[in-house]
């Protein structure tokens, strides 16, 4: 039986408990229309037009109540506002979700198969997102998400040229505004936050202050309009300012943030549930966790030793990391890589690459030095301005001593960037953003928006688990392997590739472990380390990571799920199968739970997703 297709559990059933509501007073109308449009008279439930007016009227709503995610998404009517994160602004939130839950609930779609199966989508991510606001508490917990969402509100307004730089600024100037308010905002909501967040939160400040201080004012070098550059220089002083106070509140925070990070079992169980549409009870999962994680391990000791008998695997391993470039070559050796893999990808059909999309690779914002490797930005799925998306590159920082750096770099093997790249652009991120225009519905083009700057992702296992999956399927097919039969490169992407996946293993483990009390923040650490093969300092920043990312098993979970998706269609298929036609099929459902894409492609009863 299928480890994730047999435990299939109504949504209904599993209706979110909500946690005390944010204010005593009873929610207004005049506050609910102020959180979203003001809404046509209800719909008749048997119309057709009626579901799409709703998922258009509830695309606006939830924009307007979190703009920063708009502009992410290429829907600029929101650009010069901010996040309300003020008690009367949070339950404000939470009345308009309630209400579009129960107008879903209600409203009948079309008959048609993805009609019904986007009802149960729109349902699941009010869920997901009631369960932030509600239960998880994040506001009241971690300091980092609101000086970080400070520097993202701005960044995705000076990252692209979708308006003038003119034009850009007067949103830059009108945010800026609004920082210092959502920095008071900020200190009169957490409530004793777990020391573990307030010491990332300190960690992060000095890169998002030298944000502010250099590269926003740099972004703006070209505008000759002296008023309003007067303008900036006043907004972006008083920013400053906020974050400065806002870092000495933090140290005064820090000695008395005693609370707990972990979520617990239950939470655990919705995030998953309503995030990714995945009800597999979590013992079960851990099951699969371990049954992965020593298969990978088994793989990885039999790859070193046909590269050299004579060592152990992590001999082996530390050969391989220290062959790296020089940082002031990293971009280019990035670069590098991309062509052949393209190459590869169309050679051996592995996926339909649609064109009109151009890639860059560009060094990292150093505010995001601290927290990604590498990572890919694309326009969002409503931008029609600009088509260009960046494959940030963390470079080290040039204050860093010569031990730091080389810590740094070894993280980008000459072998390990051809894997970061699978993942990030061919055929993982970037192919993804070439699919995004054909998503089959409007409710799946907005699903495509990260929403990380919420602090959740929906359908991650579908997003992440696509671009995990590609770096094993890449070697799979033969990427790297050299037919006069010298295979020492392509065992080396294979051990890169199993090193990869360890990591991905430990994370999955590590999350669920330690978010229900059965591992401590130290257990985790030395799990990544003695699991995962992690030097101390990956095995730190991954534990860390998991702290506020309790469900970073999204990786290997997701990947499992495509393998055992593709095993089903090819038996379906018989003769017929291809891995491109799979490939673009899965792409084509959007980025949505699989188990959606599963009831699509293997012919499946769609309303199976959908609440009754």
């Amino acid at each position: 039986m299928k480890p994730f297709a047999r435990l299939v559990i109504p949504l209904l059933l599993l209706l979110l408990q909500s946690a005390p509501a944010l204010t005593e007073a009873p929610a207004t109308e005049a506050a609910l229309q102020s959180a979203a449009a003001p809404a046509p008279a209800p719909a008749q439930p048997s119309s057709q037009t009626a579901f799409a007016d709703l998922v258009e009227e509830f695309i606006e709503a939830f924009f307007r109540m979190n703009p920063t995610s708009a502009t992410v998404a290429g829907f600029h009517q929101h650009d010069q506002r901010i996040e309300d994160f003020s008690r009367t602004g949070l339950q404000r939130q939470v009345n308009a979700l309630k209400d579009f839950e129960r107008r879903f609930l209600e409203v009948t779609p079309g008959p048609a198969a993805i009609e019904i199966a986007d009802r149960g989508l729109a349902v699941s991510f009010i869920r997901a997102s009631l369960l932030r606001l509600e239960s998880a508490r994040m506001w009241e917990k971690n300091p980092d998400d609101y000086s970080s969402l400070a520097s993202n509100t701005i960044f995705v307004l000076i990252s692209r040229n979708f308006a003038s730089p003119e034009e850009r600024l007067r949103s830059v100037i009108a945010r800026e505004r609004a920082i210092p308010r959502l920095l008071a905002q900020a200190r009169a909501n957490l409530k004793n936050p777990p020391r573990i967040h307030t010491e990332t939160a300190l960690l992060q400040l000095p890169g998002i202050i030298g944000f502010f201080q250099n590269d926003v004012p740099a972004a703006f070098a070209s505008v000759q309009d002296p008023k309003l550059m007067a303008a900036f220089r006043r907004a972006n002083r008083d920013v400053i300012d906020a974050l400065q106070y806002y870092e000495r509140f933090l140290r005064y925070l820090l000695p008395h943030s005693n609370g707990d990070f972990r979520i617990g079992a239950e939470q655990f169980r919705k995030k998953l549930l309503y995030e990714e549409m995945v009800d597999t009870p979590l013992d079960h999962l851990l099951t699969l966790a371990y049954e992965d994680l020593r298969r990978n391990q088994a793989a990885f000791a039999e790859t070193a030793r046909q590269l050299d008998p004579a060592r152990t695997p992590a001999e082996v391993l530390d050969d391989m990391e220290r062959d790296h470039p020089e940082a002031k070559e990293l971009l280019a050796a990035v670069r590098g890589t991309l062509g052949g893999l393209r190459e590869f990808v169309e050679m051996h059909h592995i996926v339909t690459l649609p064109s009109g999309r151009e890639l860059r690779v560009e060094e990292s914002p150093p505010f995001m030095r601290a927290t990604s490797a590498a990572s890919l930005d694309a326009p969002g799925a409503f931008e029609r301005h600009v088509n260009q998306a960046f494959y940030h590159v963390a470079l080290p920082d040039p204050k860093a001593s010569p031990e730091e750096i080389e810590s740094h770099m070894r993280s980008y093997s000459h072998v390990g960037l051809v894997g970061t790249s699978i993942h990030e652009a061919y055929p993982g991120h970037f192919t993804q953003y070439l699919w995004q225009d054909r998503a089959p519905s409007r409710l799946r083009l907005f699903l495509a928006t990260d929403f990380s700057t919420l602090g959740f992702g929906f359908a991650w296992t579908n997003v992440e688990g696509w671009a995990h999956y590609t770096e094993q399927m890449m070697i799979d097919e033969g990427y790297g392997r050299r037919p006069e039969g010298n295979n020492e490169e392509f065992l080396n992407l294979r051990l890169s590739q199993l090193q990869d996946a360890l990591l991905r293993n430990a994370r999955f483990v590590v999350g669920i472990e330690m978010h229900t009390g059965k591992m401590t923040y130290e257990e985790g650490i030395e799990f990544f380390r003695r699991e995962a093969y992690q030097p101390q300092v990956s095995a730190d920043r991954e534990t860390r990571r998991g702290t506020s990312d309790p469900t970073y098993l999204i990786y290997t979970l997701g990947k499992l799920e495509i393998l055992e998706l593709r095993e089903d269609y090819r038996q379906q298929r018989g003769e017929k199968f291809t891995l491109q036609e799979f490939h673009d099929r899965f792409l084509g459902e959007g980025a949505v739970p699989i188990k959606v894409v599963r009831r699509a492609l293997l012919g499946e009863d769609a309303s199976a997703t959908t609440p009754e």
